[in-house]
């Protein structure tokens, strides 16, 4: 058995005892789930001390949505929903604010040395912030959080066409930003 099939068992499990009222099990659960959901929360965002405040208010909604839940497997799927629907009234409200405080320019930053693995991490990271909403979701919960495009579906409240489509359309977005074209993968090869 994988360390992932055995996260998951342990999660359904924590999730099926939180559900029937165990306190200590929904601690646990929020123990085990907490740093996910901000990860997903800030890549969704892009800013970490909202990301932090998104999954506390979650864990609201999930704690009262939990007995509604019918499948204890569906416990991922159903938080990381609760997380992206959070993340995008942020993104709606600081569009607004934003609109209203058209601001201040960032002053520039001095050049600083890195190295390759930070290089492509930032240029990475730059290329999914690039990405819209919708498509950044996606990809970070395929490639980051290893769902499946099924529970990739339910936890962005979409059919699993529109899951293959926004992963596709992101995946060739960012072939263009990292300039792969076929012609540079046949070079390689």
């Amino acid at each position: 058995m994988t360390r992932r099939e055995e996260d998951r068992i342990y999660n359904e499990y924590l999730a099926a005892a939180a559900r029937a009222g165990d306190r200590a099990a929904f601690n646990e659960l929020a123990r085990c789930w907490e740093k996910k959901l901000v990860r997903h929360a800030w890549r969704l965002t892009g800013d970490p001390e909202a990301a932090r405040d998104i999954a506390q208010e979650a864990w609201g909604s999930i704690a009262a949505g939990l007995k509604r839940l019918d499948d204890s497997a569906a416990f991922p799927a159903f938080a990381f929903r609760v997380v992206t629907r959070r993340a995008a009234d942020h993104i709606r409200a600081r569009r607004r604010q934003r609109a209203l405080h058209e601001a201040i320019a960032a002053e520039p930053v001095a050049p600083v040395e890195l190295d390759d693995a930070a290089v492509s991490a930032r240029a990475l990271q730059s290329a999914l912030a690039a990405l819209p909403p919708e498509q950044r979701a996606a990809i970070a919960l395929f490639y980051l959080e290893d769902l499946r495009v099924a529970e990739i579906a339910v936890a962005l409240d979409v059919p699993v066409g529109t899951v293959k489509t926004r992963l596709m359309a992101a995946r060739e977005k960012l072939k263009t930003a990292f300039g792969v074209t076929k012609e540079t993968i046949d070079e390689q090869a």
